[in-house]
């Protein structure tokens, strides 16, 4: 498997807060802007705050890892022949993302990511 760009998705009690810490008291530069999330520079990684947790999650930090693949139906007949749980099959995605949903042993949920071609991700956003 060949990743090509990671991130953290953290899903907190308070998006706002978390929002404006990262933000405004950390300083983080932003890297993308969606609805119900922000994407922020970590030097060579990214850290995505979105959505809520609710206070019923198993993973009470509320911590995912997203990575990007090249291709991901063969990353999932990879991690399927060596035994990988699934827990959600590769799909594409309203926002256009190809994923699937795996764990680590702890049970940190672990999404992987496809970008299609012609996927906004996929274009410089950054004014001349």
């Amino acid at each position: 498997m060949e990743i090509l760009s990671s991130r953290a998705i953290l899903r907190p009690a308070d998006p706002q807060a978390s929002l404006e810490f990262y933000r405004d008291t950390l300083g983080l530069a932003i890297y993308r802007e969606f609805p119900g999330g922000t994407v922020f520079f970590l030097g060579g990684g990214f850290l995505e705050v979105s959505g809520q947790r609710d206070g019923k999650a198993t993973d009470e930090a509320g911590l995912r890892l997203w990575l990007q693949v090249r291709d991901l139906a063969a990353t999932h007949r990879e991690l399927v022949g060596k035994g990988v749980p699934v827990l959600r099959e590769p799909r594409r995605e309203p926002w256009g993302l190809d994923e699937m949903w795996i764990t680590d042993p702890d049970g940190t949920r672990i999404v992987l990511v496809e970008v299609p071609g012609e996927h906004p991700i996929r274009r410089d956003s950054r004014t001349p």
